[in-house]
């Protein structure tokens, strides 16, 4: 990579760094005082602004570059990223968005605390909140580290430590001073960005190729070195059993996940309306949709113009297929067109990377300050304090993901957000489905229902060849691996039902038959939200 690349590249990011942080000076001089200003913005904007924001939120540096990067390398097995990012959202349409809407005010716990006792139920599903947010941070930073500073040339451990701190301190500054506002016109620009290089990028891919996607993937298959199992399932999750019920286990985690964060919650709290909520998911599915299916063609290109063993090069896990894509579609290396277009997508990834990062932060942060600090310290805390609280825990959770990121900073990005959405799907989703459909559902319940899910996917994961047993695990030293699969979800989603389950038909409580009539009404017509 030429000091022209990195120059261009830094050039572009400066520009985006400027702008949002004029966005962030704006919206600060605004009142940002009240709890629902700085966790909702207010609930001012569109269907369409915050369709494009939860599109910003939902496309991180995992999808910019992690999926076509495995696209790159496995082929079919590849896309599993792209089908299940996109599919998860039909599971928000219909099940969730709405509803959630209407019960809540800021976080996941308000459904909860609707219809339970306030105190037990606040601190586990802030806490599982938390927890998801710091390893989708975590995800993030490590794409921080190790994707952008290599894009840009930077590759000596101290050129990812500073990066990493620098994206920490940005991510801090955009939610401590300007609140949900900021961060949602933040991701708006991002979503705009992200959305035109990816189209510029696809339109060169099938200009090169003439339009013919056959033909693209035909020589796609013939430069992976695989032929025609390049095209067909198997590649990365065929050679045994326990690589197909890793694939299973990803599927789930991946489609019931996204239901489950706590950043994607939160963004339906910003509109005035639960009508509002689901037209903005329709914008985001469109916008989505459309991206992951550019993220394909991305990825067959690469192979087909880069080859799947340039890709593994530069960077073993694919991250860099893109870059190095658009490198060629400009012209090769040394032209005005590719150092160009290579600078675009590092800028993008940057970008990506802060604004995704800015939105985990407020939402995690929100946890913190209106669930686990109202519950434990101050059940009277008013709302001013609240936010102050807020601003406070976004600073300790960036100085947290930051330690993080540098600690994992070896381990591939996009594997990590399937954790993340794993550790969501089992602890968040369960509490969150039985609480609006079930009507004998118990505090106890919603108790078990959140460790029953969280801390099983958080002990597999600590006992799976991520973490030891592998020369790819985080100690490679050390072998303490009892569990075969990367990703529990397969194991961890059902425990976090039946746990929901178990605690509610052993628990003395009787279920509080007016208040779920309330919250029935309430999710259903909207009467009484807020």
């Amino acid at each position: 990579m030429t000091g022209d690349h990195q120059t261009l590249a830094l050039l572009l990011f400066s520009t985006f760094v400027a702008v949002t942080l004029a966005i962030t000076t704006w919206v600060s001089r605004k009142r940002q005082g009240s709890a629902e200003e700085f966790y909702a913005g207010g609930r001012l904007f569109s269907p369409m602004e915050n369709g494009f924001a939860i599109a910003g939120d939902y496309m991180s540096a995992a999808s910019f570059l992690g999926i076509s990067g495995l696209i790159a390398l496995y082929g079919y097995d590849g896309m599993l990223y792209s089908v299940g990012f996109l599919v998860a959202w039909l599971v928000v349409l219909f099940l969730v968005a709405e509803l959630v809407r209407n019960c809540g005010r800021f976080t996941l716990a308000d459904v909860v605390a609707a219809r339970m006792r306030e105190r037990p139920v606040r601190i586990a599903a802030g806490t599982s909140s938390v927890t998801v947010s710091v390893m989708y941070l975590v995800a993030q930073m490590v794409g921080a580290g190790s994707l952008v500073a290599l894009l840009l040339g930077g590759t000596t451990e101290a050129a990812r430590t500073w990066t990493v701190i620098g994206v920490g301190a940005l991510m801090v500054i955009y939610v401590s001073l300007g609140g949900m506002r900021a961060t949602t016109w933040i991701q708006i620009v991002k979503a705009v960005l992200l959305l035109g290089g990816t189209v510029t990028l696809t339109a060169l891919v099938l200009v090169r190729f003439h339009g013919d996607f056959d033909r693209l993937l035909r020589t796609a298959a013939e430069r992976s070195g695989h032929g025609e199992a390049f095209l067909a399932p198997g590649l990365a999750y065929g050679g045994d059993w326990t690589s197909r019920f890793d694939f299973i286990s990803l599927g789930l985690a991946l489609v019931l996940g996204t239901a489950g964060l706590p950043h994607i919650l939160s963004r339906f709290y910003t509109v005035p309306t639960a009508r509002a909520a689901r037209r903005s998911v329709v914008w985001s599915i469109g916008l989505i949709g459309g991206f992951y299916l550019m993220t394909i063609v991305l990825g067959f290109g690469a192979a087909a113009l880069v080859g799947p063993g340039a890709v593994r090069a530069s960077n073993a896990a694919g991250n860099t297929a893109v870059p190095l894509l658009a490198l060629d579609l400009g012209g090769g290396a040394g032209s005005a067109g590719g150092t160009v277009l290579f600078a675009v997508v590092a800028a993008v990834a940057f970008a990506t990377i802060l604004a995704v990062v800015a939105g985990i932060t407020l939402a995690s942060s929100a946890s913190v300050a209106h669930d686990l600090y109202a519950s434990l310290r101050r059940r009277d805390a008013k709302p001013r304090s609240e936010v102050a609280v807020a601003r406070i825990a976004a600073v300790g959770i960036g100085a947290v993901a930051i330690a993080l990121g540098l600690l994992a900073r070896d381990l591939n990005v996009a594997f990590l957000v399937g954790l993340a959405f794993a550790v969501a799907a089992s602890a968040n989703l369960p509490v969150l489905l039985y609480s609006l459909f079930w009507r004998g559902f118990t505090t106890r319940g919603a108790v078990w229902a959140v460790y029953g899910g969280l801390l099983p996917s958080v002990v597999l994961v600590l006992l799976s060849p991520v973490v030891s047993g592998s020369p790819q695990a985080l100690f490679p030293g050390v072998d303490f691996q009892y569990f075969p699969l990367q990703n529990p979800g397969l194991v961890s989603i059902p425990l976090g039902f039946v746990a929901g389950w178990l605690g509610t038909v052993t628990s003395r409580e009787v279920p509080d038959e007016a208040k779920h009539a309330e919250t029935e009404v309430r999710s259903l017509t909207g009467a009484g939200a807020v």
